[in-house]
């Protein structure tokens, strides 16, 4: 019997939390480790309390013709890190010194809220165009891996 490793484990949760996303285009999920335990998840989709895309007539990004990785304003959800970053503070768990594992590599206004809430390292599978947000957590001195499946 073969196990994962702990990255290729997390990284596996990350994919399985991304299944409860609402988003039309992309669906991704984050999870926030430290010491081997899991301290918060998050998916992307519209905020709590707020209807879904799909339940106000449709994603607007679509609508719009609005390309990825660009106008992130203009859109409903909240994405996966942000999520999972304000699930931890709003139970009162401290992300300071964690560990970031990401379906997608962050966007720039995630990298903001990564490097502000103290998580020190990511881990990410597929890539995302945004390299504004490599230069911040490089510049932020987090290093920023990218984790491909194993055994593949």
């Amino acid at each position: 019997m073969s196990r994962p490793s702990w990255d290729e484990y997390f990284m596996q949760i990350a994919y399985l939390v991304a299944t409860r996303s609402t988003c039309e285009r992309r669906q991704v999920g984050a999870v926030i480790i430290l010491n081997r335990n899991i301290l918060a998840t998050g998916y992307n989709g519209a905020p709590v309390r707020v209807p879904h895309c799909a339940e106000a007539g449709g994603c607007l990004r679509i609508q719009l013709n609005v390309p990825s990785g660009e106008r992130h304003e203009i859109c409903r959800g909240a994405h996966a890190e942000q999520n999972a970053i304000a699930q931890a503070a709003r139970n009162g768990v401290s992300i300071n010194g964690a560990t970031l594992y990401c379906k997608n590599m962050p966007c720039s206004s995630c990298a903001k809220s990564i490097i502000n809430s103290g998580i020190v390292e990511v881990y990410y599978r597929e890539g995302y165009g945004d390299d504004l947000a490599l230069t911040m957590l490089k510049d932020a001195g987090i290093p920023v891996i990218q984790k491909l499946p194993e055994n593949v």
